[in-house]
């Protein structure tokens, strides 16, 4: 019996032995890249980081102090999901320029999932992203980005614009709708070949639907619903969420339907024909597994749609709000559309002769900074990145606040002041940190789009009218209180356009 007992306690002390080895085999063969992954703050079980954050500003918890000594990569739980935090504008660009492949993928969030299912172009990846993008930009190019025929478009929009402000005949209201209707009248006559007009029912259930899932997508509740879907699956928000994807893909349909019925196979009204006429000839030779599907020309649309309308509607409202409070900036503006552009409209190649308008349009997306997170990317593989091991498939999130507000590049970073545009001889020029549209793989279709519009609606409306406060209201008192939601609109205000 003792020698059984004794052969036991050999073979016990042999398999602790070989297993003591296998582990500092395993410890002593990891590479240094998997032993460096970067610090952080400790994290509690379940609940991750998120007490020292807040899930209505999550950029501005990011760039607190209390962060600030992780540097600029470090990592964050929400809830049990690990995510890199990029700050700064040197780490942003290196990881989106320079990296560009190894944070190239998009983190597609549950909410996100539940109304795209992977399709379409801003939250999908592989192959159907690349081809729909490829597809996207060609189209935005032909019916949008060609000067004479976009310029056209804006200008004309811009008369509708000016007439609904005239309206209002200097009274208070809300800039919001109007410039939501101009901004998604640009991107409709892109998509669908034709404006809308502003009383058009559909026209106004489509903007009011697509800003609604803006503000719902920013919620604390779809926040929860994102890091525990499981448990926040219920939340009344997503439920909102889903009935709006059930409206607004039953709306594109109705349109897509219309524009099959009328097509032309030998002339392209808009993106949307291209797409049919591109998913024709996909059935005719039989290609299998065509990305031309109706599933990803739906969400191709409602994209482009939301995106070309929300993030310029918004930066507009801004710099609308922004004149009123200060309004020896407007002055200046004004001065100098007089001075270059007197009476006639504003057009494009007037850019280059006013270089204080151009650095407001550009200090209003800086400090706006409408963004503030950019969209979530994602590892595409494993990628070792100053120093430190990022996995394959950790959700990064470039901070682009901490770009356009980067202490290191900008002398007043939290001031608005047009003169970081504007050299010694008064000049325009870019600044390499102006990163509103992001960079890389991911850089925003519509940059150059964005951009035309901006300076075209923007120039019309300050050449044609004074902003001020509400009667009673002094200029000090104008909240800039940014409002919640996927992206940032400023808080719900209202303005008085006077002629001049």
């Amino acid at each position: 019996m003792m020698m059984l007992e004794d052969l036991f306690q050999s073979y016990v002390s042999v398999a602790l032995m070989v297993a003591f080895i296998c582990i500092l085999i395993s410890f002593f063969s990891r590479s240094k890249d998997e032993t460096t992954e970067p610090p952080g703050p400790k994290p509690l079980p379940l609940l991750g980081n998120l007490l020292q954050m807040d899930l209505k500003r999550i950029d501005c918890s990011l760039v607190d102090v209390t962060f600030k000594k992780y540097g600029s990569v470090f990592p964050v739980y929400l809830g049990h999901q690990k995510v890199v935090i990029l700050t700064g504008y040197k780490t942003v660009k290196e990881a989106l320029v320079n990296h560009a492949v190894e944070f190239g993928e998009r983190e597609i969030s549950p909410i996100l999932f539940d109304f795209t299912q992977g399709h379409g172009i801003l939250f999908a990846n592989g192959e159907s992203w690349k081809e729909m993008r490829r597809f996207a930009l060609t189209n935005l190019k032909d019916f949008g980005m060609r000067k004479q025929l976009s310029e056209h478009k804006v200008l004309e929009e811009c008369q509708y614009l000016i007439e609904v402000f005239e309206k209002q005949q200097g009274k208070p209201f809300s800039t919001e709708n109007p410039l939501s209707y101009a901004t998604s009248n640009i991107i409709s006559a892109i998509v669908y070949g034709s404006r809308f007009e502003y009383n058009d029912p559909q026209f106004l259930s489509m903007v009011k639907r697509s800003k609604e899932r803006i503000s719902v997508v920013g919620s604390t509740q779809i926040q929860l619903y994102n890091m525990f879907p499981r448990l926040f699956s219920w939340t009344k928000e997503r439920q909102l969420f889903l009935n709006n994807r059930t409206e607004t893909v039953r709306d594109v349909k109705e349109l897509i339907t219309h524009l099959k019925d009328t097509l032309n196979s030998q002339s392209c009204r808009g993106l949307v024909d291209c797409f049919l006429i591109r998913m024709q000839k996909d059935e005719e030779a039989c290609v299998k597994d065509s990305q031309y599907n109706e599933n990803n020309l739906i969400f191709t649309v409602t994209n482009l749609f939301s995106a070309g309308t929300d993030t310029t509607a918004t930066t507009l409202r801004w710099s609308l709000l922004f004149m009123a409070k200060y309004p020896h900036i407007q002055d200046q503006v004004q001065e100098e559309l007089s001075r270059v552009v007197g009476s006639r409209q504003p057009r494009v190649e007037d850019r280059k002769n006013l270089p204080y308008t151009d650095a407001v349009i550009h200090e209003t997306q800086r400090l706006a900074n409408i963004v503030p997170l950019s969209i979530p990317h994602k590892t595409s593989r494993d990628v070792t990145f100053q120093g430190f091991f990022i996995k394959k498939g950790t959700t990064v999130f470039p901070l682009l606040t901490s770009v356009l507000h980067d202490e290191s590049e900008w002398e007043t970073p939290h001031s608005f002041n047009p003169s970081h545009f504007l050299d010694e001889d008064g000049k325009f020029f870019r600044r390499d940190a102006f990163m509103p549209f992001s960079a890389g793989r991911r850089v925003c279709l519509g940059e150059s789009l964005a951009k035309m519009e901006l300076l075209l609606f923007f120039s019309s409306l300050l050449q044609r009218f004074r902003f001020t406060p509400p009667p009673g209201v002094k200029e000090e008192d104008l909240d800039l209180t940014p409002a919640v939601g996927f992206t940032i609109p400023p808080s719900p205000h209202e303005l008085c356009a006077v002629s001049r």
